[in-house]
């Protein structure tokens, strides 16, 4: 039964993904509080507008982007899985092979006289 070489080498535990239910927590906590930020715009925007601070509209217009473009960038990121790692192929070594001894002649006979 032949071997499988792959299987014969040691994981190391380095190696090893990341916990799938860690990375969506992880992924669940950035998508939040990007949410939490377009809120914090909303809510700033619409504090701008009704004050009319110095350079009210500057404010107002960068709000209006943190609240189109922060959803958006919420969605891919959390969507978002961390690559694969590569896996590098190394060929498996040859086994040497013992050189072949010339075949014994079958006609020769040694005696101890």
């Amino acid at each position: 039964m032949a071997r499988d070489r792959s299987r014969s080498r040691p994981i190391l535990i380095t190696d090893a993904a990341e916990d799938p239910e860690k990375e969506i927590r992880r992924r669940e906590i950035r998508y939040v509080a990007m949410m939490l930020t377009r809120a914090l715009c909303l809510i700033g925007g619409a504090m701008i507008v009704v004050s009319k601070p110095p350079l009210w509209g500057v404010w107002a217009i960068l709000c209006v982007i943190g609240m189109v473009l922060l959803p958006w960038l919420a969605v891919i990121l959390a969507n978002d899985r961390p690559p694969k790692k590569r896996q590098h192929y190394t060929p498996p070594a040859e086994v040497p092979t013992q050189p072949s001894l010339p075949p014994a002649p079958h006609d020769r006979v040694i005696d101890a006289d």
